[in-house]
């Protein structure tokens, strides 16, 4: 690495993670899923970890390139075969609240041209066998939080025109470390403020409490439902203990769940989607009574219609997130690829499950409960990218008011 003070930049990343993303004190478990590219930046959470009081740290690694040759060289049923002791394990982390972090660096494209149908089989398989790891992480039971790494092929994608594969890297980290405010003197006071604003804006429209939003833009006319009694959330929650984490560094958004009973319209995105391995770009949804009938897309169209047609619930959105146009990620003009950046450059919506926090009571509800109030149920939660710099939305009141919440892309409030 050539990037100045690159050693000492990463262990801010690291201090930042620890102390201020997922927050580990005195005799928590915390689970580290890596890439392994991102070996040294996973020894130094670790250490870092264990000074903050940790009493057990466990790691576990992803390959792109044994991930793939295992999907080439495995029949359907080996990849959907999910060991009793995978499961067990998972469960034994949940009784011990283990906090968790998944670091991800992983090649947008690592499984292009492999059989989509095997893919998703796998991945429906490894959802519905780890449902409780899954419930528990989307109800707050656990800390959790998704961080990136750079690594090489993903920075390829990012910054082709640089002259080399080092200072494709370097470029990628610089962007990390901008977004997640590593350059501060002191990061953790800096997300300090960051938090203080975003939660200005989700408690005016928790206040309001809109029966509605309008979306209109290019490709977009869509209305979509909001549950009695949601709540907008932005960047911290609470573990179940009443503990603080961050569950994505970076993050610009203030979200809540729609009512998946009521999507009427369209709505196209505004960036590529990584996932499944592949790069999926110019998609349009359609919507009927809450559920999506009908997609298309210019690339990567049949991974899409396989997340949307072979999931349970992935026929309807279980998220609506707010990002305004003018957030620091659009503004660097970048495409990442990667979901975790490209979602805080953009307004964003999520196929699939919504999270039990986002309705009062929520987390102490049943499965059916939160069905019954609107919140979709589902085995995936997959965000697309939708706003731009010519997105309007409306709040819709009960009694049929229209307040402006975007204008152009922009906080209208």
């Amino acid at each position: 690495m050539t990037l100045e003070n690159f050693d000492q930049l990463l262990q801010k990343y690291a201090d930042v993670i620890i102390h201020k993303g997922i927050q580990v004190s005195n005799d928590d478990y915390l689970l580290i899923n890596a890439d392994i590219e991102q070996a040294p930046l996973v020894r130094l959470l670790a250490q870092t970890a264990y000074a903050a009081g940790a009493k057990k740290v466990k790691v576990t690694w992803a390959d792109d390139i044994i991930t793939r040759i295992g999907y080439e060289n495995q029949s359907v049923e080996t990849l959907t075969d999910i060991p009793q002791y995978t499961i067990d394990e998972s469960k034994d982390w949940i009784e011990k609240r283990a906090k968790r972090i998944a670091l991800r660096s992983s090649n947008p494209n690592a499984l292009k041209g492999v059989d989509p149908s095997k893919i998703s089989a796998s991945q429906r398989a490894v959802s519905e066998a780890l449902v409780e790891q899954r419930i528990a992480t989307q109800a707050n039971v656990v800390s959790w939080l998704v961080v990136a790494g750079a690594g090489q092929e993903w920075a390829n994608l990012v910054f082709p025109d640089l002259a080399t594969n080092e200072e494709k890297l370097d470029a990628l980290w610089d962007q990390i470390f901008k977004t997640t405010r590593v350059y501060e003197a002191d990061p953790v006071k800096a997300w300090d403020e960051h938090e203080s604003k975003l939660n200005e804006k989700a408690n005016f429209l928790n206040e309001i409490q809109f029966d509605k939003l309008h979306y209109t833009g290019p490709g977009t006319d869509l209305t979509l439902g909001l549950p009695d009694n949601h709540i907008w959330e932005s960047a911290g929650s609470l573990n179940e203990k009443g503990d603080a984490f961050i569950a994505n560094m970076p993050t610009e958004e203030v979200f809540t769940a729609p009512d998946s009973n009521r999507a009427e319209g369209h709505i196209s995105s505004s960036k590529p989607l990584s996932y499944g391995g592949t790069v999926i770009d110019g998609m349009t949804f359609y919507f009927e009574n809450g559920q999506i009938t009908k997609v298309e897309a210019e690339q990567g169209e049949e991974t899409l219609r396989k997340l949307v047609e072979d999931n349970d619930g992935s026929r309807s959105l279980g998220e609506v997130a707010l990002v305004p146009h003018q957030s620091p990620i659009s503004q660097s003009g970048i495409i990442f690829f990667n979901t975790l950046f490209d979602e805080n450059a953009s307004n964003h919506l999520a196929i699939g499950q919504a999270y039990a926090t986002s309705v009062q009571g929520g987390t102490k509800m049943s499965q059916d409960e939160l069905k019954e109030a609107g919140l979709n149920r589902s085995n995936v939660h997959v965000d697309f990218m939708v706003g731009n710099a010519e997105m309007n939305i409306d709040g819709i009141t009960k009694d049929g008011q229209v307040v402006p919440i975007f204008r152009n892309g922009e906080w209208a409030f």
